[in-house]
């Protein structure tokens, strides 16, 4: 880190951090709900119907286009660091539909009259970085300027419409299975506060989910989501919705960040997870104290995949069950 970034702490210009500066789940459907375009169609395989990771266009009979864009304000303070999880976190929609990230292009804001302008540089060094491991090519962009910096990327990618993840195809019986451990939001709220450097949320937050799509569409899996802004509760609630099931979680099988649980107790949790939970509970039945349940429903940033089925190597923390859409948690 150099002198100019150790004097910066990006995270005092964001009123939020990461997928936490997420609009409200509720909110974001009762504006795309009465979108009058979006909606699945002929080619279109994937739109907005049910709020999945991606969209999907079939090109062929064994080719499709999977498009998606994803940004957000700094989650950590360390320039190069950021690009790394925003970029990381934009390639995971196209993992969660089981597809691979074939190009991506920036998107960037930055005040530039308020933070030194290397630092974007190091911003975009970071996704660079990550498209290279992904073997994504990065052209390009696009950037403003903007009181508060943002960064992400729009991915485009391909994938086997006959192989595709979708969150609406859960069905009954089938185990779930979570592939990075929870309490990013809390860790990363703590970081905002304190300045504390985490490193073992860096690490996961940049982890790419492509080897556990991969893993998934070899398994035959056909559901799954990533696990983002909406935290564990949110983005599962979506899938059942979408699926016409009910899914049980086992709270003691859930992994968490060494770390997290200290973060909670200390008072570090995100807004935006105590809004996941109040969207969750008309939907939700659960014998776990509310700590845990906000633990569940903590706001992740470049979080893992929640994929119906089964993955060696990852734990299985539940499964869909018959009935009606909703949560049990114990």
């Amino acid at each position: 880190m150099t002198g100019v970034e150790a004097a910066v702490r990006l995270t005092q210009y964001a009123a939020g951090g990461g997928c936490a500066c997420k609009i409200p789940p509720g909110e974001l459907e009762r504006i795309v709900g009465g979108l009058p375009a979006g909606r699945a169609t002929g080619d279109l395989l994937v739109g907005v119907e049910h709020g999945d990771d991606a969209a999907v266009v079939r090109i062929d009979g064994d080719r499709a286009v999977v498009a998606t864009a994803d940004f957000f304000t700094p989650v950590v303070d360390d320039a190069y660091d950021w690009g790394r999880i925003a970029a990381t976190n934009a390639l995971s929609d196209v993992y969660a539909m089981g597809g691979d990230a074939l190009v991506a292009v920036n998107l960037l804001s930055w005040p530039r009259d308020r933070i030194p302008f290397e630092l974007a540089g190091e911003v975009l060094r970071g996704g660079a970085d990550v498209c290279a491991a992904a073997a994504t090519h990065l052209a390009g962009g696009h950037s403003i300027d903007d009181p508060e910096p943002k960064y992400g990327l729009a991915v485009t990618g391909l994938v086997n419409p006959d192989r595709l993840l979708r969150n609406d195809c859960g069905r009954a019986g089938v185990p779930l299975t979570l592939t990075k451990p929870l309490g990013l939001g809390v860790l990363n709220n703590r970081h905002k506060a304190t300045g504390e450097v985490f490193e073992q949320a860096v690490a996961t937050m940049t982890t790419l989910n492509r080897d556990a799509s991969h893993a998934a569409v070899a398994a035959g899996a056909v559901c799954a989501t990533d696990i983002t802004g909406f935290g564990l509760l949110g983005h599962l609630l979506k899938l059942v919705r979408a699926s016409g099931v009910g899914a049980v979680i086992d709270a003691s099988a859930v992994p968490y960040l060494d770390g997290a649980r200290q973060a909670l107790t200390a008072g570090f949790v995100p807004g935006g997870s105590r809004r996941n939970l109040d969207w969750v509970r008309d939907s939700l039945t659960a014998s776990v104290s509310e700590d845990e349940l906000l633990l569940l429903a903590d706001a992740q940033t470049s979080g893992g995949l929640l994929v119906a089925g089964e993955l060696p190597g990852h734990p299985v923390i539940g499964e869909l069950v018959a009935g009606p859409p909703g949560i049990v948690v114990r």
